[in-house]
């Protein structure tokens, strides 16, 4: 979970250069085809098995929920909003995730849990101290874009459990692969018509393709690898706590690599954001203990 949250931290903060440059579609398409191609070279090397048990298709349409269409919302809100704001709005993915599953997948939603995840979002208000932006219409269309990418979230991460390892676990791996093609297929008609219609004024320099590299390569093809065993073992909504600690990581990027300021809210988001994943992740009872 450290190091998924660690890699997703910078995610945002490639979108960020990437996106104003080359817009939302072709930033969404590239970052998805390029973990496509890394997912494939990186199943070649292992000489991992291709046998999706049936579940390809099931991978694909995952895909395009899971990936496609966060990916896109995503660089739309990139366009407009600073990367902590983005982190911010992407920790609502526990709080979607645990509203999903009691609405729809007969999740119990317990004082704690509930309590727990209002507690990581405190926390993560605290620690990531964003700037202050102008209420107006740029800011309510990322924020818009940021919840309904983390809606999909939450949604996926259910289906995933329910269609990959409920009738029979699935490699992590093909997981990935699957979800990347088929969030692939979705963008590729969409990134055409819109390269076709209103190509970008450029695309990018030296840094813009490195950027894409490191988001497609590493925080999206390595991410989500990790990302779906993580599903397998230990289930949707605890697995969504990992955005709690996302913003923590993109702060620190930030100081480490940008010469970023820290102060004492840090100490203070990082004890809200732990006693939260402790109250999400706690077994309720004796048998889930043992």
């Amino acid at each position: 979970m450290l190091l998924l949250a660690a890699v997703w931290g910078a995610s945002f903060l490639f979108m960020r250069i990437i996106a104003p440059v080359l817009g939302a579609l072709p930033t969404a398409f590239f970052r998805v085809s390029i973990a496509a191609s890394g997912l494939l070279l990186i199943l070649a090397l292992l000489r991992v098995r291709w046998d999706f048990q049936g579940k390809l298709k099931t991978c694909l349409l995952l895909g395009m929920i899971n990936s496609g269409l966060p990916a896109t919302l995503y660089a739309i809100a990139a366009q407009v909003l600073p990367a902590g704001y983005s982190a911010i709005f992407n920790a609502t993915t526990p709080l979607m995730g645990v509203l999903i599953g009691g609405l729809f997948f007969h999740e119990r939603l317990t004082p704690l849990k509930l309590g727990g995840v209002f507690l990581g979002l405190l926390g993560v208000a605290v620690l990531t101290r964003a700037g202050p932006v102008a209420f107006d219409a740029n800011l309510l269309m990322g924020a818009v874009s940021c919840l309904l990418a983390t809606t999909c979230y939450g949604f996926a991460g259910f289906l995933a459990r329910r269609w990959l390892d409920q009738q029979g676990g699935l490699d992590p791996r093909l997981s990935a692969l699957g979800s990347m093609l088929g969030a692939t297929l979705l963008l590729l008609p969409l990134f055409a018509i819109s390269v076709f219609r209103q190509p970008p004024a450029s695309w990018g320099g030296v840094e813009v393709w490195l950027s894409l590299l490191g988001l497609g390569l590493v925080c999206t093809a390595f991410a989500y690898i990790l990302y779906f065993r993580l599903l397998s073992e230990i289930g949707p909504v605890k697995s969504s706590t990992v955005t709690f600690m996302i913003p923590g990581f993109g702060v620190l990027w930030g100081a480490m690599l940008l010469g970023e300021p820290l102060s004492w809210a840090h100490v203070y988001g990082g004890i809200l954001i732990a006693l939260a994943l402790w109250l999400v992740l706690m077994p309720h009872n004796k048998r889930a203990s043992r």
